[in-house]
């Protein structure tokens, strides 16, 4: 961690191009099988990540990042790795997270309302992790930290007939 944010590298690009080489980890069944084969010797592991990451221009620390993994037998835990790293790396910066559950997909301009406006809320930026909740009849609820906004549609239900009955 601390090797990214004291590097030249911009922090928010590490985790963007590990998640890159993950999704083509996921995509090519030929890379996967070498990198996770014990019959494949770490050596040639190194040398199939290092041709990639040139083709992908990945910075000097993913690689390295990606051959301490090889080295250690552990190239299968990347994406949960990479997520648990991106939380740590938030928390370094001041970031909040947030989970938003929505009825259906938002659209990236409503995403970018939800983000401003949480973030004006909680008074620092914040990071949106979106989902869809089919349990919703519409509107969005997003938990920051341990707060839960709730604009969802049964919750304003819920308001006006608490209002209607008082």
């Amino acid at each position: 961690m601390d090797a990214v944010l004291d590097s030249k590298s911009d922090s928010a690009l590490v985790p963007r191009q590990i998640e890159q080489f993950e999704n083509l980890l996921h995509q090519s069944g030929d890379l996967k099988n070498v990198l996770l084969s014990p019959a494949v010797s770490g050596t040639r592991k190194r040398a199939v990540v290092e041709r990639f990451a040139g083709m992908m221009s990945l910075e000097r620390i993913v690689r390295n990042f990606l051959f301490v993994l090889i080295n250690h037998r552990r190239i299968d835990l990347l994406g949960e790795i990479r997520q648990a790293y991106e939380v740590v790396l938030d928390e370094r910066l001041g970031i909040l997270r947030s989970e938003v559950k929505s009825a259906q997909p938002l659209t990236d301009e409503q995403r970018n309302k939800v983000q401003g406006e949480l973030s004006r809320i909680a008074g620092q930026q914040v990071r949106c992790d979106y989902k869809v909740d089919e349990k919703l009849l519409g509107g969005v609820t997003a938990k920051v930290g341990s707060t839960v906004y709730d604009g969802s549609v049964r919750a304003q239900l819920e308001t006006m007939r608490q209002r209607l009955s008082a």
